[in-house]
């Protein structure tokens, strides 16, 4: 039976001398399996962190990060490259998967308090969920260019709600109802959006902390 160091280190070499052929003669000479598992190590976490940034826009970026850390963890275990850190091992990962349960569980209930609860109807709801999308598309980009990073973060999740109200006004009008009585709706609509983006934006940061720990605190 093969140790296991001997295999990581055989696997890793047979990956890395795999990849180096297709890259230029300058970045060849100095490509390792260490230095793979860096680069795969930097695309983990600046993809996760952008993943936790779409949860604005209304996309499911908790789960992009429970999809990215598996692909990090099956490539780990495939070719186990030495880099000195820790992997992100699958236990890590299913603590990633019933965190992002979490986060879909508090966007639910906050859904379930907003429109629903005061009688929003399913055509509000699906407006309210595309034009909270568009405008936080919209937003991001305007709050860009008024203030880069912060401004963008502001504007996404402004826009989204806002479009969350006018997407359930729309909605309702268009179901026969009186102003008065969408306008009600697409408040709690707003409301309901900006508690639900706000819980899953509270879970991604403690997942993004659950990767951090999972490579960088040394095990007891």
């Amino acid at each position: 039976m093969i140790p296991r160091d001997d295999f990581f280190q055989k696997n890793g070499a047979v990956a890395a001398k795999a990849l180096s052929c297709r890259l230029p003669l300058i970045v060849r000479c100095s490509l390792t399996p260490e230095i793979i598992a860096i680069l795969l190590l930097t695309l983990l976490f600046v993809g996760s962190c952008i993943a936790w940034l779409t949860n604005l826009l209304g996309l499911p970026g908790n789960w992009m990060i429970v999809l990215a850390a598996a692909i990090y963890a099956y490539l780990w275990y495939s070719w186990g490259w030495e880099t000195g850190m820790t992997a992100i091992e699958w236990p890590g990962v299913v603590i990633l998967f019933v965190l992002a349960l979490l986060g879909e569980g508090l966007e639910l209930v906050a859904g379930a308090a907003g429109a629903k609860g005061v009688g929003g109807s399913k055509r509000g709801a699906i407006l309210s969920f595309l034009v909270s999308i568009i405008g936080g598309i919209v937003g991001m980009f305007i709050g860009t260019a008024i203030l880069p990073v912060v401004g963008s973060v502001l504007g996404a999740l402004t826009f989204a709600c806002v479009g969350a109200l006018i997407g359930a006004v729309l909605g309702e009008q268009w179901k026969g109802r009186q102003i008065e009585e969408s306008l009600e709706i697409g408040l709690a609509a707003l409301l309901g959006r900006l508690a639900g983006t706000l819980g899953k934006i509270m879970v991604g940061a403690v997942m993004i902390a659950v990767l951090v720990a999972a490579v960088y605190v040394p095990r007891v």
